[in-house]
């Protein structure tokens, strides 16, 4: 068991002849009692601030182990959201394909609409014009019959009708 300053203090020894000076050996012991106390306070103290270091240590230690679960987790989300992120990205890519497809589909339709459209129009011009020509045609012949000039030779004596009118009333 480790000596106390106490037990220093009460230290006696027993008296021989021609023994050490009394006065100065129990300076010495009251030298050696001061230092003692010093080292033991010291050793008290480094003893409280290594526990307190320990505590401090250990609460580092577990916000260490904290911190790198945190970041085990927040990179397994990460992958997570990284990877539903790729998902959905495939599925709006899928999605917009297929819109551009039918897309596609619905204009090259409207066009192949359009195009029988254009050559029933033509069908239809080339129809009124054949008729449009034959119209023209058959006044022509009517206005070169001979009948126009059988209407010029006509002559008509305008005092005879208007003596006619004036019976007539």
């Amino acid at each position: 068991m480790p000596l106390t300053p106490v037990d220093i203090h009460n230290k006696e020894f027993s008296r021989g002849f021609r023994g050490y000076d009394e006065d100065e050996v129990n300076e010495f012991l009251e030298q050696i009692i001061k230092d003692f106390e010093l080292i033991l306070r010291e050793k008290k103290e480094l003893e409280e601030r290594l526990s307190s270091t320990s505590e401090r240590l250990g609460h580092f230690n577990t916000i260490e182990e904290t911190l790198h679960k945190s970041i085990v987790v927040a990179q397994e989300a990460a992958e997570e959201v990284k990877g539903n992120a790729q998902k959905e990205a495939k599925l709006i890519i899928r999605e917009a394909e297929k819109n551009a497809d039918r897309i596609v589909n619905e204009a090259l339709s409207k066009a192949r609409k359009i195009a029988l459209e254009i050559e029933e129009l033509k069908k239809q011009s080339k129809v009124f014009r054949t008729r449009f020509k034959m119209l023209i045609e058959a006044q022509l012949d009517l206005i070169e019959s001979d009948d126009w000039d059988h209407l010029m030779e006509f002559d008509a004596d305008s005092t005879e009708l208007r003596s006619l009118q004036e019976v007539d009333q």
